[in-house]
């Protein structure tokens, strides 16, 4: 994750951001966030920021996350307490997202308690997920943590297998800006991979961005 975050990048504005800065960092990120945002962040926490952001612009906002892990994770239930396995729980709690209008798709990692969570609070899953997300929205935000994917076309920081083949996720992604105004996206999780600019490229296209 390091060594990613010390890749050069054509953008002025990047910037390494510690760890233990992160909730300033969620801050600044919400208060300076651009008209339609393309976050390219280290770990997922780096969404959170843009989310909230851009959930006090916008009244129905969906969010699509894909990822191998739940990141529904607490302080109190984390087994390894990391903060990278808690911030779309973050984003929920804050109530910048209602959980009917979040799709977790490729997960296939979680903890008990994440699955529990899943379960009573409503975030959708599954077969249909991303439909009954968008239903009655204003617009969306797409997270990507590149562990979501195949793990045989990407390189992830932490990768799982049976990921979400490249075709599909741009078939997936595809529909989302078709159904739904795209105002934000963000990439997470990615290592130094020379497949991952291709693959960052196919993605983002499929958005609109």
């Amino acid at each position: 994750m390091a060594e990613a975050a010390a890749l050069e990048l054509p953008y002025p504005e990047a910037a390494v951001v510690a760890e233990d800065s992160l909730e300033d960092q969620h801050l600044v990120l919400a208060s300076e966030l651009p008209e339609r945002p393309l976050v390219l962040g280290g770990c997922c926490c780096s969404h959170v920021g843009a989310v909230e952001g851009l959930a006090a612009r916008h009244d129905r906002l969906a969010l699509i996350w894909i990822d191998a892990h739940g990141d529904l994770n607490t302080p109190e239930t984390s087994p390894s307490g990391n903060e990278w396995g808690m911030p779309l729980r973050m984003i929920l709690d804050s109530g910048a997202v209602e959980p009917a209008r979040v799709a977790l798709l490729g997960a296939r990692n979680l903890d008990p308690p994440e699955v529990e969570f899943v379960a009573a609070a409503g975030v959708n899953t599954g077969g249909g997920a991303v439909e009954r997300a968008l239903h009655d929205v204003d617009c969306v935000y797409v997270a990507i943590d590149f562990d979501g994917l195949d793990e045989r076309e990407v390189g992830a920081f932490m990768p799982e297998p049976d990921g979400i083949r490249m075709d599909e996720a741009e078939r997936i992604l595809n529909g989302v800006a078709s159904a739904a105004t795209v105002v934000g996206a963000g990439l997470s999780g990615l290592v130094p991979d020379p497949r991952n600019l291709s693959q960052a490229t196919r993605l983002t296209a499929a958005l609109g961005l």
